[in-house]
């Protein structure tokens, strides 16, 4: 991405991968470059998509359609964007956000199958030419991330989907690592915090964030 002093940083992963650990380690390095980090989340960052994401993740909604699910996704992503994001950018800060659309890919794209295109033409539409800086996929195997997310909170709406949907979601995530290298990459999540945190540290420098 360019036209922005600042970076936009996104981590992503399935459930239980230590994505809120490892965000602070994140936001830390980055505001080691002496600019602002702005840290939020997906969907959600603002109140338009914290009531959407409400309403996404909430169990009274089961049943809801997979291209409802999508929209919804993209509507907050577009309020997101407009009011957070990019003032953040256009200011020189840092963004660190927690999921962006590489989740949608994976979750509504993998886990739910819609098309790609669908979701690419919904990528082009609200973002442009906006890509990531770095996206940082935290991956471990499914039974790994969902026993530890399981001794965190009771889970959610989609949390409460089967190992066969999160092994889509997991393999979506690695096709994207694979299909976008220069702005894509896994870090081993099934090692010990402090291993998994050399691999961060050792990304963001690889791929030009810290020098």
């Amino acid at each position: 991405m360019s036209g922005y002093t600042g970076k936009f940083i996104t981590l992503e992963g399935i459930e239980g991968v230590g994505k809120t650990t490892n965000r602070e380690y994140i936001r830390s390095l980055l505001e080691q470059t002496g600019k602002p980090c702005v840290e939020t989340r997906e969907p959600g960052g603002t109140p338009l998509g914290e009531a959407l994401r409400e309403m996404l993740l909430q169990h009274s909604h089961e049943g809801m359609s997979s291209d409802a699910e999508l929209l919804m996704m993209f509507a907050a992503r577009a309020e997101h964007l407009n009011k957070v994001i990019l003032p953040a950018l256009e200011a020189g800060n840092n963004v660190l956000c927690d999921r962006f659309t590489e989740a949608t890919y994976a979750y509504q794209g993998g886990g739910r199958g819609i098309n790609d295109k669908k979701i690419a033409e919904l990528e082009n539409w609200v973002q442009g030419d906006l890509r990531p800086d770095l996206t940082i996929i935290l991956d471990a195997p499914v039974e790994t991330g969902r026993e530890r997310a399981g001794r965190r909170s009771a889970p959610d709406r989609i949390e409460k989907e089967q190992n066969d949907f999160f092994e889509r979601v997991r393999h979506t995530y690695l096709e994207l690592a694979n299909h976008y290298p220069h702005r894509v990459a896994v870090v081993d999540a099934s090692v010990a915090l402090e291993k998994v945190q050399d691999q961060i540290l050792h990304v963001m420098k690889q791929h030009g964030i810290l020098d």
